[in-house]
């Protein structure tokens, strides 16, 4: 019995097939998926040692994937290579450098592919930043509601903060490789 198990969500059937030929033989349980939510659901179902991601898929976009892996502190511990044709279609929503996860143009060959899981395997154990968790109001307010709302306004500005805080990281590394282009 596979020791570990590999979920490679992909629309593509040539993109799965390939993995599953490229991993050594007997030490991998491949788990395929065709679209995002058929993986999600696989990835809470059978919790794998690693996954594979596309970036573009049917139903739930690769995107959407990951951010359900990054809600959940118990996902994000699971190595993570996202994949796809175009680096810039994942840079545009995850600026560089890729700190938890690896990323792996289409097409790769073995080697690319071992390099990737490797550094995926290393990358998912490295501390996360905590998120600022927001604790419940206990005051008398609490009992008509309000202070449910107060929570829910609050949380709302934390995502409001994080949406910005991603696009400064984007535009700094727009920065930043407009300045290395202009330094050649």
């Amino acid at each position: 019995m596979a020791s570990h198990k590999i979920l490679v969500i992909d629309d593509s059937r040539v993109i799965r097939n390939m993995v599953k030929d490229m991993l050594p033989k007997g030490n991998f349980q491949v788990l395929e998926a065709k679209d995002g939510v058929e993986g999600l659901n696989c990835i809470r179902q059978e919790r794998p040692n690693l996954i594979m991601l596309d970036f573009l898929l049917p139903r739930m976009s690769g995107w959407e994937v990951f951010q359900h892996i990054q809600r959940q502190t118990d996902l994000q511990t699971i190595p993570l290579v996202l994949m796809s044709g175009r680096r810039e279609e994942v840079t545009e929503k995850i600026p560089e450098p890729f700190e938890f996860f690896e990323f792996i143009e289409k097409p790769f060959e073995q080697k690319e592919l071992f390099e990737a899981i490797k550094s995926a395997m290393t990358k998912a154990k490295l501390p996360r930043p905590q998120m600022a968790v927001v604790a419940p109001v206990t005051s008398a307010a609490s009992s008509d509601g309000a202070g449910a709302n107060e929570v829910q306004a609050l949380n709302q500005k934390i995502e409001k903060m994080q949406a910005e805080i991603d696009m400064l990281k984007k535009q700094m590394t727009q920065l930043l490789t407009f300045i290395k282009q202009k330094l050649k």
